[in-house]
Parts: C-alpha cells; structure tokens; sequence
C-alpha cells in the first residue's frame, strides 16, 4: 500500500484506491446522463468496488450488494449514495470528495423512504488524487432521525462529524454482542403516485437539461416516484436517451454481460422440462432467459422462454432439492402501467411442481412480472418483447 496510515485516525478504515479499481469503475458509470450525475456514479461505484469485497474478507456475515450492480447504479444517476447488506442489515455507504470532516450530510431519500432506510450509514471519503478511500465514522438511522438537522435548501440530513462512531469495529462488535439495537426510527410510509401522474412526472423531470430533478418537485412526490423501481428506472432511461433492448434481442451475441447486471442469464431451453408447445424457430440457443430468486429463505428460478415468435412462457420452479412450490405461492404478469389482464396469474392451489404462465405479445408490449410472497431484493422491472 502507497499511502501512509500514520496520517490517519488509527481507528479509521483506510484503504487504498487502485488505479485499476480506478478504470473499472469509470468505465461502469459512463451511462450517465450528464457531467454531474457521471462524477456522482463514479464516486458511488468506487466506494462500491472498494468496500464491498474488504467487507466480504473481514466478515463472517454473508457480504452482498442491496440491490443489483445496474439498479444501483441508476440511483446514482439521481441520488447521491449506494447500499449494501451484512448479514439481515442494510448499510448505506454516503461518499464524498471534501477533505474536512465536520458533518455527515445524507440525501433525504436514503432516511424518510422505507425501502430505502437503511440500519447504519457509513461516512465515505473519496480522495482520487490521493489514491485512498477511507471510512471516518457511521451512525444509525435512529441517531440521524433523532440528532441530525434537516437542510430543506438540498433535502439532506447533517450530523456533525462528532457524532458519528469513527471505529467501524464498534459497528461489527455491537452487532454482534446487541442483536437486538434498535438501529432503525419509525417512519411514515410514502403516498402512491396514480400513473399518469408519474408518466407525467417522467416526461418533465427526464429532460436531462434538469440537473436536479430530486429538486424540482416536492419530496412527497418525488419520493413516490423514487419507491417505484420501474418509474425510476424509466425516468433514468429517459434521462439517458436510452431506448429499452427487447428481450428477443437479449438472446442475441453481445448482450450476456447487460442481462448479468439485470440478474438474468441466458439458457438452453429443454422442452421436456418446460411444458411449452415448441420453441420459436426465428432464434438460435440460447433461447430462454433465467433468474434466480429467493423467496421464504428457499431457492427459486424464474425461467423465459420464447414459444412462438409472439408467444412467451413465464415458468416458475424450485431449486430445492426434492421440493415443490407451496400452496398459495401467486406468479403475477402485469401491463407496464401495472395493470391486470385476463390470465395474468397463476395460483398455487396445492403444492405444484411449476407455475407457468403464458402470454401473446405484440412487438414492442411490455410486461413486469411479480411473485407473492415477494423474493428477497425484488425490484420491479419493466420487460420489453
């Protein structure tokens, strides 16, 4: 290591910022809609690329991204600060270039969004010049909600550096030794948007001429908008004048590194397994897509599968060795406005091996699929055919 520890606080966590973790990360955040949001992802995929797998060294705990690389990186397109998980906790790690060490400053969606909230926030310093990353202090989400001032001038809660625990040992030790700390405050559950005003709402603030989009409406409505993954995401497209890949074009060569970050991966399709009437001649293997999930601590995979050129399969099984799907266990197909129609579900009524569900598409109709109960980490995506 380059740099000197003996100019730190001994009871930080400094490490060092590679020029190689440097590259990977710049090349990741070059999506960005603009200067602004570009530095802002890079920050947050450094301290990405750099705390995440010390964190995996050092714990016993499973170690393991909040959400997947591509959706966290599209938060940061908007919002300042990225997130993992240790073990059941969410840890939300808040980056900054400023060499003083007075406050902790945390956008307000990282606090008053539950989906966002997390147990504990890691204050981040990003020094590219001096080729170091180090984490000088962490707080909880009842402390910030409790202690911190609010800023309505950029919607940021400030703690005062002072406040915060500088040791991030004392953060693994009291998790280990008080399981049960209350880490997290209470908080009031954010209003739904109706979906043309979020459509509305995506045509004006995905101009990326707006360079602060968070700003520019009331918090009570951009978090709406913020909660709902597909809206999000849209808005993030929007922004970046991205138009959206179908799936038909996912199987196509080139493609197997964007649908990894979507958490799904290319298959060969077995008919006998699959219950389908055929397999669309139009398309060379692989020829259906598969994720795999989590759901009631039991391994799943969600698989796709083209049937006809404008027929898809939704399948779902169990991973489990020996095991079936659960009574009541629901896979869900819903319109890109989140709307039901005849035939979008499948319910378990007795323990089942699968639960499938098959659609005709138009080119260019796009669907979001759903499970009940939900799978750990799910996000909701809009799928394109």
């Amino acid at each position: 290591m380059n740099i000197n520890l003996e100019l730190f606080n001994p009871n930080q966590l400094v490490t060092e910022l590679t020029s190689t973790v440097q590259e990977k990360a710049w090349q990741k955040s070059q999506n960005a809609a603009t200067a602004q949001s570009l530095w802002q992802t890079y920050l947050n995929q450094l301290t990405l690329d750099v705390l995440l797998p010390l964190f995996k060294e050092e714990q016993d705990e499973s170690v393991r991204l909040w959400l997947n690389n591509q959706t966290l990186g599209n938060i940061s397109e908007l919002v300042n600060g990225t997130a993992i998980v240790v073990g059941d906790a969410k840890i939300i790690l808040i980056p900054s270039e400023a060499e003083d060490l007075e406050e902790l400053r945390i956008p307000q969606e990282w606090i008053d969004i539950p989906e966002w909230s997390g147990n504990y926030y890691l204050g981040v310093q990003v020094n590219i010049e001096a080729n170091f990353v180090r984490v000088w202090g962490y707080t909880t989400h009842q402390k910030i909600k409790t202690t911190a001032n609010y800023d309505h001038r950029d919607r940021s809660y400030s703690l005062d550096g002072n406040d915060l625990i500088a040791d991030l040992n004392a953060l693994w030790v009291a998790r280990e030794l008080c399981p049960d700390e209350i880490t997290q405050a209470e908080i009031a559950a954010i209003p739904e948007l109706l979906e043309n005003q979020a459509d509305n709402l995506i045509q004006r603030l995905g101009k990326k001429e707006n360079l602060l989009p968070r700003l520019s409406i009331p918090f009570e409505i951009w978090s709406g908008l913020m909660q709902n993954a597909a809206w999000r995401n849209n808005l993030v497209e929007k922004r970046r004048g991205i138009t959206r890949v179908s799936v038909l074009q996912w199987f196509q060569v080139g493609y197997s590194d964007f649908i990894a970050e979507l958490g799904w991966r290319q298959i060969e399709f077995q008919p006998n397994l699959s219950g389908a009437r055929g397999v669309s001649a139009n398309l060379d293997a692989p020829v259906a897509i598969a994720k795999r999930l989590t759901i009631a601590e039991q391994p799943y995979e969600l698989k796709i599968v083209s049937v006809e050129p404008d027929t898809w399969r939704f399948e779902l099984r169990s991973l489990a060795l020996g095991s079936v799907i659960p009574q009541g266990l629901t896979l869900r197909l819903l319109t890109a406005t989140r709307e039901s129609f005849v035939g979008n579900e499948a319910i378990a009524n007795k323990p089942v091996e699968m639960l499938g569900l098959e659609v005709a598409l138009d080119a260019g109709e796009s669907l979001i699929w759903e499970i009940e109960p939900t799978p750990d980490d799910y996000q909701a995506e809009i799928l394109k055919f």
